[in-house]
């Protein structure tokens, strides 16, 4: 029956795609689809202010380059246009030929040399956008990733947030740089078409009308095209996420063992050709339809072109224009008709663009709003004392507290231990003692200090955590070690000395460039680990920091037993002289701590030791009982 629900789910009709809801971050070209032309030009000024600000921020002096480079431009076009009429004045005179010639030069030369400034003008602001682009996407990437790293760390658990980041990141940052640079375009056609309706307005006031009038046609069909792109890309994107996820599992290492072992690698071909079979048709429809709109939009300005050539030719014949200044116009009117159709298009791309840079622009007051803050006062050392009291922490969006008034101490040199079901509040309680969350109420005090009050940055310098899942950073094995306390460059001795506290340094010297190796399979030479030696190379990172607070998250979780023995044999060495705070629920790793805390839905509920709680015979006695049953069963003979 499964089966035969699944090929249903691949025989489902074209029409029924609708796996995945529209994303989030293509709300902008849904409104980019549905702008009119006339919407995109009342934004374009403030678009094009937006484009200048960033673009003056980056790099002032190839802004100015390019600025007035292309205003150069446009004024060697003008040049160039009105000495038209004086070539054609010198050749159309009623005198010899040679006459004509010699009369004709001096604008001649004026043309040419003004058309090989605007040539030079073109290269040097070509050359200035080419260091300017590059600069604008830096500038965006960096100060977006400086957003993102310094907001509160509960942050992230805002979904909301979350997809304003998302946005920012998949198409803000890009959208950043192709503003700055379609901006540009609109600038350089803005400034051609200037130059030409300057010509055409000196040379009679009727021509101005008949200019714009032969563009429009061209300029719709610009923008209708356009949309229509847009909203097809809005129709499949949806499918063609959920093609381009199942193509990456077809090619994924991780999944190529189940892909196999299952024997569905037809299944999911079917289904990535179903889907591009789809987005083909699609294609294919839209291809034909936008080449409709182009040859209407070019008959219909073909047409309004050739009534714009027939006022021209009228003022030529009843004597209204010479012939001399219609040659010209006719010359200006095709430039003019160029210009206004790449100020059309440029128009489009920069009302799009500017709609992603608003999601940018959008996070990145978000962001400024949600910074931690960063006071001037740093925190004890040591510290001798953490006390909290009343402690309660919530989740963005979260139904009920994940900690609820948690009151404990712990001091210098003790071992606590957090134990609890899953969801019981463990690790929550230890990013708050770690400095990672702040509580929404009651406070957090290191040798009677408020940590509300202190440079978050402080409190976590002092330190150190290994993780249930540290990490797997793509580095190289030595700077996954030196990564714990970061200086440039690290002394190789300190880090092959974590290492050898750790038990990581043996494996490391057996990788293809020892501590030098690439811990990445994605890339040439690279190398990768089980799970036990980067939980290895994680305690390595901890003994590297050398931290007052050891806070260990589960850290044999998914380790072998002679894995997990070694780990917290490194650990136990690691511990001495230090502040330490277990989270396991290996009962059996926490007998020997100083004090036990347990936890039930985020509340407090036993404290003691082993011996202690044991003789209480609460929670804590009925999850040791439970595992250590399950050691000592044994299984009944078949």
């Amino acid at each position: 029956m499964w089966l035969r629900q699944r090929r249903s789910v691949a025989e489902q009709p074209d029409s029924d795609l609708g796996e995945i809801a529209v994303p989030y971050w293509l709300t902008g070209t849904a409104e980019a689809a549905n702008a009119t032309f006339w919407r995109m030009l009342r934004r374009l000024p403030g678009l094009l202010w937006d484009a200048a600000g960033l673009a003056w921020r980056t790099s002032p002096r190839a802004a100015l380059t390019v600025l007035l480079s292309q205003v150069g431009a446009g004024l060697a076009s003008a040049v160039s246009l009105v000495n038209v009429v004086g070539v054609l004045d010198g050749l159309l005179a009623a005198a010899p030929t040679p006459d004509r010639i010699r009369a004709a030069v001096p604008a001649l030369a004026l043309v040419v040399g003004a058309a090989a400034a605007r040539a030079l003008l073109f290269a040097c602001a070509t050359a200035a956008q080419g260091r300017l682009s590059p600069r604008v996407s830096r500038a965006a990437e960096l100060r977006l990733l400086e957003l993102t790293t310094r907001v509160d760390l509960a942050t992230f658990d805002d979904a909301e947030w979350r997809d304003a980041m998302h946005r920012a990141r998949d198409r803000g940052i890009d959208a950043t740089q192709r503003l700055v640079d379609h901006a540009i375009e609109v600038v350089t056609a803005l400034v051609s078409l200037i130059a030409c309706a300057g010509v055409l307005a000196v040379l009679h006031p009727v021509l101005l009308p008949l200019l714009v009038i032969a563009v429009l046609p061209n300029g719709w069909a610009a923008v209708r095209a356009a949309r229509l792109g847009y909203r097809q890309e809005l129709k499949l994107i949806t499918m063609l996420r959920r093609k381009w996820m199942l193509s990456d599992l077809l090619a994924d290492r991780d999944a190529g063992p189940e892909l196999r072992a299952f024997t569905i690698r037809d299944y999911l071909l079917a289904e990535v050709r179903r889907l591009l079979d789809v987005a083909t048709r699609d294609r294919i429809a839209l291809s034909a339809a936008q080449v409709r709109i182009a040859l209407l939009g070019r008959f219909l300005g073909g047409v309004a072109l050739g009534c714009a050539y027939a006022v021209l030719f009228w003022l030529l014949v009843s004597g209204r224009m010479d012939l001399a200044v219609g040659g010209a116009a006719a010359y200006a009117i095709g430039a003019g008709v160029t210009a206004l159709t790449a100020v059309a298009f440029a128009v489009n791309h920069v009302y799009e663009q500017g709609l992603y840079f608003s999601d940018y622009a959008n996070f990145s007051d978000l962001a400024r709003a949600r910074a931690e803050p960063h006071p001037s006062r740093d925190a004890p050392t040591g510290p001798g004392t953490i006390e909290l009291s009343g402690v309660t922490f919530s989740y963005p969006g979260a139904d009920r507290p994940a900690v609820c008034e948690v009151s404990l101490t712990v001091r210098a040199g003790e071992t606590i231990a957090l134990v609890g079901v899953n969801g019981s509040g463990k690790s929550t309680l230890a990013k708050l003692l770690a400095g990672l969350y702040r509580p929404d109420a009651g406070a957090i005090r290191w040798d009677g200090v408020d940590l509300a009050g202190v440079d978050p940055e402080a409190v976590r310098e002092r330190v150190a955590v290994v993780m249930q899942e540290p990490t797997r950073w793509p580095l190289s094995a030595g700077a996954n070690v030196s990564i714990g306390r970061y200086t440039r460059p690290a002394d190789p001795a300190l880090v092959e000395a974590a290492a050898r506290a750790g038990d990581a340094h043996e494996f490391i010297v057996e990788l293809p460039r020892g501590y030098d190796t690439l811990l990445s399979r994605h890339f040439v030479d690279g190398a990768d680990l089980s799970g036990g030696q980067w939980q290895r190379l994680a305690v390595s990172r901890a003994f590297y920091r050398d931290a007052a607070l050891l806070i260990c998250d589960e850290p044999t979780a998914n380790l072998d037993a002679q894995a997990e023995h070694d780990v917290y044999q490194r650990l136990r060495e690691l511990s001495r002289g230090r502040t330490v705070v277990l989270i396991t629920h290996r009962m059996a790793s926490v007998r020997t701590a100083d004090r036990i805390y347990v936890l039930d839905h985020g509340r407090l509920i036993e404290e003691g030791d082993h011996e202690t709680l044991m003789a209480l015979g609460g929670r804590y006695a009925t999850l040791f009982r439970l595992q250590a049953d399950a050691y000592h069963a044994v299984p009944e003979a078949g």
